[in-house]
């Protein structure tokens, strides 16, 4: 049988980094087994369902690099389907219309905790039939689940997992105004689908209980299951806003790189060894349920910063020329394209984000507006007057190379009775804007004899 996994987000929110871990590990279980990845678009709540979510959800998975096969399942346009399902049940005296005014279920409910039972639905409906049904109300459709035994799932992650199926309530599958609830239509559409593995969140284990049941109600073969332990923050807390738990898209603002998002989800809760670096072409030939964690793994923005990092130097050279000029929002030349692709490999080790890589690499874009306050402090009125000096003395020179200049301005110093760093410092000020940057003389040989001279005769004044 071939393989079907499917990534379902609800378009409510952003995707988040939780969603974007279920969807690579649903997406690398398939290529891996040479099946289908399928995306479901779960906008049944259509009040909180927005096309701007629709589309901040494909966009982030085509950043990630996460296709899908075919096209994406919209479940609100499957309703009637849904619906159909349960009517079906129904009939086949396997769910029945409970006619329970919300007031009742409420005192229902008040009176279960005031006992110390459980709160559940306490099934007064199941067996009587519409003949009493009460006049001016509109029943919701529930499921007979199981009284007795157990339902058994063997987990894929976890290992077999047992539930009483005292434990499982009559849920509701049709609403009073017939609309479809969420455990039947997920399940509806995975059977229709044709999915074969369902992995997520282990969250969602005990809604895989319930979901069986109705499997089972409808004679369908239940999908095999997986749940993987949540993502925590790096103080063990449940991922918010504060670990990171941002939109895939505020990354890609950030400065990350998708295969390093990649490499860097995967880790989280799934290990090969010990290995730490992934290419897509073994990440899909080694990936297995059995490399998944049972604990909690924890999101830690250093060792997303470190990942980058490494994928930033391994990166072409070219490909990041684009990023950071279209970073820009404007029109680079190609003399600028040509002087920051040379640059490139000088600036790229430097960096951890591409927000890094440009800021490093502003001096090579755009002349410095202004000086950083520790460049400011070096750039005193002596120190501009010295420039000048520095500035006629290379402005002949033949070579303008990184050994040429080194030697000259070193010159220059000696014949001035200072130190190299007393000249290199203000003129990595004048020519940069800032306190720090790649070797001087390779700033310079970067920029050209043109721009540098251009720049020591008008070196910036005041703090950025």
């Amino acid at each position: 049988m071939s393989v079907v996994t499917r990534f379902a987000p609800s378009p409510t929110g952003f995707l988040h980094i939780g969603g974007c871990r279920t969807a690579l590990f649903n997406w690398l279980y398939a290529r891996h087994h040479g099946g289908r990845f399928l995306l479901r678009i779960e906008d049944t709540d259509r009040k909180r369902s927005t096309p701007e979510a629709i589309a901040a959800i494909l966009d982030g998975l085509r950043w990630l690099g996460l296709d899908w096969d075919g096209e994406e399942v919209y479940q609100s346009q499957r309703a009637e389907r849904h619906a159909a399902v349960a009517r079906s049940l129904v009939e086949a005296g396997k769910a029945y219309h409970c006619f329970c005014t919300p007031e009742e279920l409420e005192e229902m409910r008040q009176k279960a905790r005031a006992e110390g039972r459980s709160t559940f639905y306490d099934r007064r409906w199941r067996d009587r039939g519409s003949a009493e049904a009460p006049a001016g109300v509109a029943p919701v459709v529930r499921i007979k689940a199981p009284l007795e035994g157990e339902t058994v799932i063997e987990d894929g992650v976890q290992g077999p997992v047992a539930l009483a199926n005292a434990q499982l309530d009559d849920m509701v599958l049709l609403r009073a105004d017939g609309t479809p609830t969420y455990m039947l239509s997920v399940v509806v559409d995975d059977r229709d689908m044709g999915v074969t593995q369902v992995l997520r969140g282990d969250d969602h284990l005990t809604n895989a209980f319930r979901q069986t049941v109705l499997y089972q109600a409808m004679a369908w073969t239940p999908p095999a299951f997986a749940h993987i332990p949540l993502i925590h923050g790096d103080d063990g807390a449940k991922l918010s806003k504060r670990h990171g738990a941002l939109g895939i898209e505020a990354y890609r603002d950030m400065g990350y790189l998708p295969e390093a998002m990649r490499n860097y989800l995967l880790r989280l809760g799934w290990s090969h060894g010990d290995d730490e670096f992934f290419s897509t072409e073994d990440a899909v030939a080694w990936f297995d349920l059995g490399g998944i964690g049972r604990s909690p793994s924890r999101f830690d923005m250093a060792k997303l910063n470190n990942v980058n990092a490494h994928y930033l130097k391994a990166a072409d050279d070219d490909r990041l020329v684009e990023l950071v000029c279209d970073g820009l929002g404007t029109a680079v030349g190609a003399d600028v394209r040509a002087r920051l692709s040379a640059a490139m490999p000088v600036l790229k080790p430097r960096a951890k984000t591409l927000v890094e890589l440009s800021d490093a690499a502003s001096f090579l874009l755009v002349r410095p507006r202004g000086l950083t306050a520790k460049a400011a402090k070096i750039l005193d009125p002596a120190a501009r007057a010295l420039l000048a000096e520095l500035a006629t003395a290379i402005e002949a020179s033949e070579a303008w190379d990184e050994a040429a200049l080194e030697g000259a301005v070193r010159a220059f110093a000696e014949a001035q009775g200072l130190k190299l760093g007393a000249v290199a410092q203000p003129l990595r000020a004048a020519l940069t804007g800032s306190h720090a940057s790649p070797g001087i003389f390779e700033v310079m040989a970067l920029l050209g004899r043109e721009e540098s001279l251009a720049r020591l005769a008008a070196p910036p004044a005041g703090e950025a």
